[in-house]
């Protein structure tokens, strides 16, 4: 589901206040952290993980493999941190068109 630039400005702003939900430690993505990871965006449709120390390809890696194992899409990184949304059942966040 790709988001248009407004939209991505939109959750931007929204996740700006959020702390980190999940935190991924050095072991990376095991099925545990992936089920907390899941059902956090499950419930809160935008949430903010905070992903272990490293290089800049790793984390990015990290990153894909949470996009493709949750369907949710990347909103934004800074540094160590990166914010993901998927549309939940029951939309709580309007997204502007």
């Amino acid at each position: 589901m790709p988001l248009s630039t407004k939209q991505n400005t939109h959750l931007r702003s929204l996740c700006h206040h959020l702390n980190p939900v999940v935190i991924v430690g050095d072991a990376g993505i095991t099925p545990g952290v992936l089920a907390e990871i899941t059902a956090a965006i499950a419930h809160h449709e935008l949430v903010k993980i905070r992903l272990p120390a490293g290089d800049r390809t790793a984390r990015r890696q990290l990153i894909d493999q949470i996009c493709t194992e949750t369907d949710a899409v990347i909103v934004q990184t800074i540094g160590r941190t990166a914010t993901f949304y998927r549309r939940g059942k029951k939309p709580r966040i309007v997204l502007p068109t």
